[in-house]
Parts: structure tokens; sequence; C-alpha cells
């Protein structure tokens, strides 16, 4: 790993998220302190970079030792994707490399039925950087590649206490155009 990149990615990081603002506005300072320091792969080891078959991994590569934020790299193998879901706090994402598509939606109500329509899709390739806040983060994020993507995420919460940024899953029916 290369501790000095995520040395300077960490270092930036902490000015960004330390600023006392909305957690909107934090994303986006700390969207800039993660594309100024965007890390190659070689962040990760050979090991950790080989993915796993049965879903997207997660390493925890650095966490404040206030809580104030954590830095993790996921490794997606083809297809992978998560689960529709919001999140606790802002986060920050950059792809590493491969491609990453995002969908976000909305919450939407007809005649007394609940569900979720599309309001975005975004196709993130190697070098992009993207940030969301609650409320409105719903979204859903997949590898859209032919070859394992990796990402580095930046998290507003300490993920080795709380495990992950993920809120809630919904498991609404999709409305399609």
């Amino acid at each position: 790993m290369s501790a000095e990149q995520l040395s300077k990615l960490v270092d930036s990081v902490r000015v960004a998220a330390s600023r006392v603002c909305p957690p909107e506005e934090t994303a986006a300072l700390v969207s800039a302190a993660l594309q100024a320091h965007l890390p190659s792969r070689d962040i990760l080891t050979p090991e950790q970079l080989a993915g796993d078959p049965d879903g997207y991994v997660q390493h925890v590569l650095h966490v404040e030792p206030d809580g104030l934020f954590s830095v993790v790299a996921l490794v997606w193998r083809p297809g992978q994707v998560t689960p529709i879901h919001d999140h606790l706090c802002w986060c920050v994402v950059g792809v590493v490399d491969g491609v990453e598509s995002e969908v976000r939606y909305e919450v939407t109500e007809r005649e007394g039925n609940v569900f979720l329509s599309r309001a975005e899709v975004t196709e993130n390739p190697t070098g992009s950087v993207c940030g969301i806040a609650p409320p409105g983060d719903i979204h859903e994020v997949r590898n859209a590649g032919t070859a394992t993507a990796v990402s580095i995420h930046i998290y507003g919460a300490d993920i080795s206490r709380v495990g992950s940024s993920i809120r809630r899953r919904y498991h609404l029916p999709v409305l399609v155009g």
C-alpha cells in the first residue's frame, strides 16, 4: 500500500471535513480534497485487489481517531452491485480504476402506493469523483465494466465502529418509464 498517497489524502480530507458546515457542503469540500489526491490502485495490496466472487469487498484504510471520517477502498468484480440504499452521513467516492454506474432514486407516491423512481443515472469512469449527503441520497452503485473496479469512499463516520455507512436498504418497487 502506498502510505504516502494515503497520508496526503487523509491530511487533505482532515482539513476539509473539520470545517463546520452542512453535510452537502462538507461532501463538496471532501470531493475537492479527494479529486486533488485521488490515489492509484497501488494503494491496495495484490490480495486486496483480487476482490471476491461473492460480492464487492470493503477495505478500511483509515479511520480518523475522533471518528470524524473514514477512508475505505471498495473492490468490485464485473457486475457486482450494492443494494438500493441511503447513508448515515455524507459520502464521497472517487473511481481509481474501472467504471462504476450510479443510479439515484427518489421516493414517489401514486394512488396511495410508494415506489422508487429513477432520478439520475451516471457513469463514473476512472478519475471521476462525486459526493452525496442525506437526505436525497438514495442510490445503487455497480461495476459497469468488464474488469475489476476499485473506488475510494470517504464517509463522515467511523466505519470501524458502525461497520457500514448504509442507513437503510430500500425494497420498494421501481417505477419504469
